[in-house]
């Protein structure tokens, strides 16, 4: 007998922790990493690194239905936990053969990842129980950046630069936690709804999740016709003013994520601290992503004015959090090198204000993703799943971008196009939610 779905839900959830612990720790850290390496024929770029990652994901997320129908959500899983890891342990000493293929392979097994945790995450729960068992997944997930910062701030605390010797810790320690987190899945099995007596000998057939030619030639059929979805929703009115915030969810990723922490980390008014506190500011967006979002969506449900307020109070924290950071970071922070930089900013750089921005766009994200999945959900009953399809295809796309200009463009440019992506994501979210209220008869009231 197999085990209850609420279990299969635990381990899923533990496994994507500690495997997220690892790349979203690595991802915080790679520019910084890679800007540490001694090698002088590494010519690697976190940044670079990152933007294939996503890129290679935004497609990879749209073939991947039929790999997972043919290698069945299980074992997809694994396969996939085993790239993450890799990519974790490339950087550990890092190479020029292998650092980006890593990435490439990463951003395929991404794309497979998330189907496949969709499928068995739907397959072990019911109507009755799919909130709960989300709700936990997404508990258990969301605490991965604080675990991975906590142990970076931790490692780092008091040394002013990453040698040789701390990256192999850090970047080895982190690999063997992702590797813990895939081999967890493997304890993953059928839930107890879906098993069937089995005679002797079709144990095998249900380890190896043969899956039949129809199944996957079905696969590949709705593959083909959720890319006519897409394309149809794309060419909606709609759908394209709510692109525009759909780019600003991915461009603001690329810089909590990535760009953000490696400017704190190269910031050398921060002294022997300045490493440490890029765990520390992980920690800090996290915390304001679970504040955000928890706290504002559980308010907010199925409320269109509570909805706007939010969405007004993340445009006002966001614009406050970017512009601390364009008067207390160094301009040159983002691109600097291994030196980092002592470039005076308009005020002497403080490890507070630092600290409070992490927080404010944590808390700025966390409400303008909620609001945005919440229009989403209203306005695409019927088309649900294919919106967020599109939606996490132009947020990994939009991501990639950012990151491809962040090894080039200054702070001051990279606040600039992020305002302006604000601004325009902010007004176009309002548009539709007037023109929906106005569809209702509310917008007098």
């Amino acid at each position: 007998m197999g085990v209850s779905g609420i279990v299969n839900v635990l381990i899923l959830g533990v496994s994507f922790l500690l495997i997220f612990t690892a790349f979203a720790t690595c991802g915080n850290l790679v520019q910084t990493i890679t800007n540490s390496v001694t090698n002088s024929t590494f010519t690697g770029s976190g940044y670079y690194s990152l933007a294939v990652i996503y890129g290679v994901f935004s497609i990879s997320q749209l073939v991947a239905p039929p790999w997972v129908a043919l290698l069945g959500p299980r074992v997809s899983l694994i396969i996939s936990g085993v790239f993450y890891s890799a990519y974790a342990a490339a950087l550990t000493t890092p190479k020029n053969w292998s650092f980006y293929p890593s990435s490439v392979l990463l951003g395929v097994a991404a794309g497979v990842l998330w189907t496949a945790q969709g499928l068995f995450l739907t397959a072990n729960s019911n109507t009755y129980n799919i909130h709960k068992n989300t709700g936990i997944f997404w508990a258990l997930l969301q605490c991965s950046s604080v675990f991975g910062n906590l142990y970076v701030y931790l490692a780092l605390d008091g040394k002013s630069s990453i040698s040789d010797k701390d990256r192999r810790t850090l970047l080895g320690t982190l690999s063997i936690i992702s590797l813990v987190g895939t081999a967890l899945f493997v304890f993953l099995q059928k839930p107890e709804s879906q098993e069937e007596p089995l005679n002797e000998g079709e144990d095998l057939l249900l380890e190896t999740e043969v899956i039949s030619k129809e199944t996957v030639a079905s696969s590949l059929r709705e593959a083909s016709t959720e890319l006519g979805v897409l394309w149809r929703l794309l060419c909606s009115k709609n759908t394209a003013l709510l692109s525009i915030s759909m780019i600003y969810t991915g461009l603001e990723l690329a810089f909590y994520s990535g760009v953000y922490g490696t400017s704190i980390g190269a910031t050398q008014a921060f002294g022997s601290s300045a490493k440490a506190l890029i765990g520390l500011s992980g920690m800090l967006v996290s915390f304001g992503e679970i504040a955000g979002g928890g706290i504002f969506g559980f308010l907010c449900k199925n409320s269109h004015f509570r909805r706007m307020s939010v969405l007004l109070l993340g445009l006002v924290v966001h614009l406050i959090a970017f512009s601390l950071i364009f008067l207390n970071l160094p301009g040159d922070a983002p691109i600097v090198g291994k030196g980092g930089t002592w470039t005076s900013p308009a005020f002497n750089p403080s490890v507070g204000i630092a600290m409070a921005c992490s927080l404010l766009l944590g808390i700025g994200d966390g409400c303008f993703n909620t609001q945005l999945y919440s229009l989403l959900s209203s306005l695409y009953t019927a088309n649900s799943t294919s919106v967020f399809t599109l939606f996490r295809l132009i947020q990994s796309l939009s991501a990639a971008v950012a990151f491809l200009y962040s090894g080039s463009l200054i702070l001051p440019w990279q606040l600039f196009i992020m305002t302006l992506a604000c601004f325009l994501g902010t007004l176009a979210l309002f548009h539709v939610e007037k023109t929906e209220l106005c569809l209702l008869g509310f917008w007098d009231i």
